[in-house]
C-alpha cells in the first residue's frame, strides 16, 4: 500500500556513507524530526536524475532551508558507496543527505517501488518528493513520467 498524507514514514534500516564505509541507520531516526524534504529518484548517475532532479535540489538547497526545512534527503535504490560517489559528482556538500537503500527495503515500506526491468534497473523507487514533519508525510508528489510534481520548484511551491 501506498503512503498517504498523514502516515509516519516507515522505520527500515538505510545506509549512509560514514567515514569508515556505510553506516546502518534507521529511516524513522533520520526522517523523524524536524522539517525534512524527502526525494526520491530511480537511480544515482542516471540521465533524468543526474541532469535534471538532483541539480535542482542542489541549487535550491538554500531556498528549501530558508522555508524552514531543517533537512533534505535524496534516496534510490542504491548501495551507500553508489550514492555518496553520485553525491560528490553532483556538489551535494552538507546540503542533502545522501541516503542507500540498496536492498529497497525504504522504497517497499513506502509502497514506491517501480519496475524498471525493461531498462535493465531491476525494481526501482519510483520518483516522488515528500514534505515531512516530525515524521508524518504532510505532503507527497509522484511523478508517473518525468520531473515535474517531484522536482524542487514543485517542493517550494507546497512549503
Amino acid at each position: 500500500m501506498t503512503i498517504s498524507t498523514g502516515d509516519k514514514v516507515p522505520d527500515v534500516d538505510v545506509f549512509l556513507m560514514g567515514d569508515e564505509g556505510p553506516q546502518k541507520v534507521r529511516s524513522g531516526e533520520l526522517l523523524g524530526s524536524g522539517r525534512v524534504v524527502l526525494f526520491a529518484v530511480p537511480g544515482a548517475f542516471t540521465p533524468g536524475c543526474s541532469k535534471i532532479h538532483l541539480p535542482g535540489f542542489v541549487e535550491g538547497a538554500s531556498e528549501l532551508k530558508g522555508k524552514g526545512v531543517d533537512k533534505v534527503v535524496c534516496t534510490a535504490v542504491n548501495d551507500a558507496w553508489v550514492m555518496q560517489a553520485w553525491g560528490e559528482d553532483q556538489g551535494v556538500g552538507d546540503d542533502i543527505v545522501m541516503m542507500g537503500d540498496g536492498s529497497g527495503d525504504f522504497a517497499e515500506a513506502m509502497g514506491l517501488v517501480m519496475d524498471g526491468s525493461g531498462f535493465g534497473l531491476g525494481s526501482r523507487s519510483k520518483r516522488y518528493a515528500a514534505i515531512l514533519e516530525d515524521g508524518v508525510v504532510k505532503n507527497l508528489a509522484v511523478d508517473d513520467s518525468g520531473v515535474d510534481l517531484s522536482s524542487c520548484s514543485n517542493v517550494l511551491s507546497m512549503l
